[in-house]
């Protein structure tokens, strides 16, 4: 606070200089309290501000109204001078949404507060349009209207939370044609003010009890039609980030197809109509249990011809020889060993009988070209008969055969081998002549 005291003020040595110093011995008087109130206020700057028009009166020159916020129970009085409603092209009513700019006043003598109008300028459905267009740029920009945010909704919701107006025909319709579509379901209603200052603050309340239950599989935020001052509130930037923040799947059926609050663009889901939410999120049971019913006659179709088709390759494996007649690749090879084996016994008799002769006749050779042999045809070996060594009488010596009369002198002790055995002879001498 200003320390400063006014001129107006007639202030001695013992004032204190600041508020913090007074005392109850050394108190301010008034006046000066006053006096710095009015200069403190006075130097804060004026200030646009929008609000709703609830109350309007018009006393001489001057009138006295009440601006409301369009978002919460918020009320400020303010006075305007007649001359400057005058100017406006549309007289000024209750209920209509205006900006105002406001200059704080402090009147001294009555220690009163008033907010004084300089300018007052109705927000018409242009602005209102360009406001919620430059909101929507803003959030678009965010990534708040993004596809890949967006939540796929439930096949088959359980529960359905449904945040609606107070008996109101968007809830009516809703109810209706989810039960006629899925007569089974099941609702979680929310009854919220959907216009007014209080409505935001309370859609946003029952979002978030909603969105917490976790027996509630998609939020159903539905409105019927009405004026763009009424649906307003599904513009507000604070139920637009609320809706993007939750988690369960959000559905918007605000209003009739050309309507667009903001909320479309973040909602999970845009439905045209409450009575289209209805039908995109629960499906229809008739539907289903023809899709039911036909896939069964498709799958036994399926399951049918593929056992006819099994059938008749299974018949035809069978006629094929290897499996109408199992036993004949037995027999065959059967047949085939007992082939190979009387073949193979045959080939062994007929080595052996072959060996066999061979033998023989290589005995036959042998014995052929035995000296026995020669000694039975009536040869004989002639061996000139030698002694045992004297002192090993028994050791008979190496007996040389005789190839030659010379060999055999007169009087020599021959040895004589003949095929019936040994004898001995005296040779004659004399050789003989051998003609050949």
């Amino acid at each position: 606070m200003d320390c400063r005291v006014s001129e107006d003020v007639t202030t001695t040595t013992t004032v204190p200089a600041t508020a913090a110093e007074t005392s109850p011995e050394n108190p301010w008087p008034l006046q000066l309290l006053s006096q710095k109130l009015k200069s403190h206020i006075e130097r804060a700057p004026s200030v646009w501000v929008e609000g709703q028009v609830i109350e309007l009166n018009r006393r001489g020159t001057n009138a006295f109204l009440t601006l409301r916020d369009v978002d919460a129970e918020i009320s400020l009085p303010a006075s305007v001078w007649t001359k400057l409603l005058d100017r406006q092209d549309a007289p000024l009513e209750r209920g209509s949404r205006v900006v105002a700019l406001l200059k704080a006043e402090f009147w001294v003598k009555t220690g009163r507060l008033n907010m004084a109008v300089k300018d007052i300028r109705p927000v018409g459905l242009g602005d209102l349009l360009a406001r919620i267009e430059r909101l929507r740029q803003a959030l678009g920009a965010e990534g708040l209207f993004a596809d890949a945010r967006k939540k796929p909704l439930p096949l088959l919701p359980h529960r359905i939370g449904l945040i609606t107006g107070r008996n109101s025909d968007a809830k009516k319709d809703i109810l209706r044609n989810a039960a006629l579509r899925w007569p089974a379901v099941e609702f979680e209603i929310r009854e919220v003010a959907v216009q007014g200052n209080t409505a935001v603050s309370q859609m946003i309340a029952a979002l978030k009890e909603l969105d917490e239950a976790p027996q509630v599989d998609v939020i159903v935020i539905a409105r019927g039609g009405g004026a763009l001052e009424d649906l307003l509130p599904f513009s507000s930037e604070e139920l637009v980030r609320a809706v993007s923040r939750a988690a369960t799947p959000v559905v918007s059926a605000i209003g009739h197809e050309a309507d667009r609050p903001i909320l479309d663009d973040v909602a999970d889901l845009r439905a045209s109509t409450p009575t289209d939410a209805a039908k995109r999120i629960v499906p229809d049971v008739v539907e289903e249990l023809f899709r039911v019913r036909q896939s069964r006659d498709r799958l036994r179709s399926c399951v049918t011809r593929l056992v006819e088709r099994e059938s008749e390759r299974l018949g035809s494996l069978r006629s094929r020889p290897a499996l109408a007649a199992p036993e004949v690749l037995l027999t065959n090879r059967h047949e085939d060993i007992g082939r190979l084996r009387s073949r193979s016994g045959s080939s062994i008799d007929v080595a052996l009988a072959r060996a066999a002769d061979g033998l023989a006749h290589l005995t036959a050779q042998v014995r052929a070209l035995s000296p026995q042999k020669t000694l039975d045809r009536g040869y004989a070996v002639v061996q000139l008969a030698l002694n045992g060594e004297a002192g090993n009488p028994g050791e008979a010596r190496r007996r040389e055969i005789v190839r030659h009369p010379s060999q055999a002198p007169a009087d020599a002790e021959l040895s004589v081998r003949v095929a019936g055995g040994r004898f001995t002879a005296v040779s004659t001498g004399g050789p003989e002549t051998i003609e050949h």
